[in-house]
């Protein structure tokens, strides 16, 4: 047969599969079987193409003559992802590939191809269910960026500049019920805790099961900084009107509740020198008493997302 006519063979192999590495081609050779001489020094394939199995079973390695390509490894899967509005992309976690192994090399991949399209911020949101990927992630210098119960969210910056990603979450949202019945008599609760609110009577807001009220009004809210995980706090202050007197509770979280009087709520020596919620229940008064206008809730669209919201203001 003519150098120009050779073609690619599969020739038996006497090692076992495992043993080669393609870093030692004359090594190899010596554990060849050949079943017609060589008129030159075959090229083997390179270590990224280990040995393969024949057609009848036996173990081989693919020999290639001089010139011929040697064929092609399949192309790394992307990673499925949608464009956000600021030349980021967002990974699809539902598709996700399930070993470890696949997905960092689509991760890699997928690095690779966001850089080549300029591409920004990568948001890549795993389930609970994935979190064995996590550390593969973090490796490949993604960020911690917010977690909720069932996923965590992490984020990577591609360009060389400051990331202009917004930051994780930074405030906790709390809601104050000031609860005023026909009587003037104020829904209180005394929680169970050791913190510096214990067994005093407070207005509920931690929890406790669904009372049958109707919200009239935003009345105050409260901004503060460096509150519980280092988080800044809102707690909003409501007006609001039963439609029931029953009283149930969380016997996990509240020790008793009870209707009594602004008056018995101020008294307590808890109060004495919290100007704050002295404030509080003046002001919910007056409002109660048409004297003060708290915050107007008024349902208004913008063009911005569309959807239907509640702006806030005192008219």
């Amino acid at each position: 047969m003519a150098k120009s006519e050779m073609v690619m063979r599969q020739l038996p192999v006497s090692c076992p599969r495992s043993s080669w590495n393609g870093t030692a081609a004359a090594r190899f050779c010596t554990s060849l079987s050949l079943q017609q001489p060589f008129t030159k020094m075959p090229t083997f394939v390179g270590p990224s193409h280990p040995a393969r199995f024949l057609g009848d079973g036996r173990k081989g390695v693919q020999v290639l003559s001089q010139g011929t390509v040697a064929p092609s490894m399949s192309p790394v899967e992307l990673l499925n992802v949608w464009n956000d509005e600021y030349n980021g992309v967002v990974v699809e976690p539902t598709s996700l590939l399930c070993t470890a192994n696949a997905f960092a090399s689509a991760l890699r991949a997928s690095l690779s191809s966001w850089r080549s399209q300029g591409k920004k911020g990568i948001w890549l949101k795993l389930l609970e269910e994935q979190a064995e990927l996590v550390p593969i992630a973090i490796q490949e210098g993604f960020a911690y960026h917010h977690a909720e119960p069932g996923y965590v969210m992490l984020t990577y910056w591609i360009p060389n500049e400051p990331c202009s990603l917004p930051s994780g979450p930074s405030h906790q949202i709390g809601v104050a019920g000031f609860v005023i019945n026909d009587n003037k008599e104020i829904l209180v609760v005394k929680k169970k805790c050791s913190c510096s609110c214990c067994g005093v009577w407070k207005l509920p807001t931690g929890y406790m099961d669904k009372i049958d009220t109707s919200f009239l009004e935003l009345v105050a809210f409260r901004h503060v900084h460096q509150v519980a995980f280092e988080k800044s706090d809102l707690l909003f202050v409501c007006m609001l009107k039963p439609l029931s007197s029953e009283i149930k509770i969380d016997e996990n979280e509240i020790q008793d509740a009870k209707w009594i009087t602004v008056d018995e709520l101020q008294s307590q020596e808890f109060y004495e020198e919290d100007e704050m919620w002295k404030r509080v229940f003046a002001i919910c008064m007056a409002a109660h008493e048409n004297m003060y206008d708290g915050f107007i809730a008024n349902q208004v669209v913008s063009k911005f997302d569309g959807k239907l919201s509640y702006l806030y203001y005192i008219a």
